[in-house]
């Protein structure tokens, strides 16, 4: 990969995004596989929903995204919807054994 400040045009931007969003696609799903292995561990529906869990990991997101010089109410947003998803899943997993 190059450099931000290594990128002579547009596309070569273009072509060095595009490969870190596939990393971070192919990161989430990677997690989606940890969390369906949780699912065994879990045995009622708050343990899946973890509450204090979930708030505590948003928390610590939020540590890493200011950290990073990003905006953590964005970086909450995205990790909220994604991990409500995963637990959606999971809840469905959970349900139907």
């Amino acid at each position: 990969m190059k450099s931000a400040k290594d990128c002579r045009n547009i596309q070569e931007i273009r072509d060095e995004i595009d490969i870190i969003d596939q990393q971070i696609i192919t990161g989430f799903g990677q997690r989606f596989e940890y969390v369906k292995a949780a699912a065994k561990f879990k045995t009622n529906e708050t343990s899946v929903k973890a509450l204090e869990r979930f708030n505590a990991m948003l928390q610590q997101r939020r540590l890493w995204a200011e950290a990073a010089g990003l905006n953590p109410d964005v970086i909450e947003k995205l990790y909220r919807d994604l991990v409500s998803y995963f637990i959606d899943e999971e809840l469905k997993k959970w349900h139907s054994n």
